[in-house]
């Protein structure tokens, strides 16, 4: 979605209002989506690096492939986790009679969590500051790039 139009004029009696609730609104949200992008992208990384690090790991490359995330608009949120056709990535995550449980992703974040408030914090406090907040924005909607090993 483009940016809406910068502001709406409204004149009483010699007196000109000014409004641009509608751009600072889209604003709020593309920098909400972009941080929460980039928040994802740590998280993955993280989480494929400490997925290397189990034992026999190191050659089962269709679990690195099983990480995903989606920033979804609508929400403006962030979902990330195993890709719902692999038992092995939920397996990982919450064990079963076979496997225990190693918190990949739940340990992830935890243990990331000051460079997410970071990150969250670049972007949001970018708000004070249009032109700031725009060399942020990526106008192009993500495309994930290729699994990393």
């Amino acid at each position: 979605m483009p940016m809406p139009k910068s502001v709406t004029k409204v004149k009483k009696d010699g007196v000109e209002f000014i409004s641009s609730v509608d751009r600072i609104q889209y604003t709020i949200e593309e920098l909400s989506r972009a941080a929460l992008r980039d928040v994802a992208k740590l998280v993955r990384k993280r989480m494929i690096q400490k997925l290397k690090k189990l034992p026999g790991m190191k050659r089962s490359k269709r679990i690195y492939g099983s990480t995903q995330y989606w920033v979804r608009k609508r929400d403006c949120d962030l979902q990330i986790g195993f890709k719902h056709d692999t038992w092995y990535g939920v397996h990982q995550e919450l064990g079963d009679r076979n496997q225990p449980a190693r918190h990949i992703l739940r340990g992830t974040v935890m243990e990331n969590i000051d460079e997410i408030r970071k990150i969250e914090g670049q972007y949001l406090s970018a708000i004070e500051d249009e032109n700031k907040a725009l060399a942020l924005i990526d106008e192009k909607e993500y495309v994930p790039e290729g699994d990393e090993e």
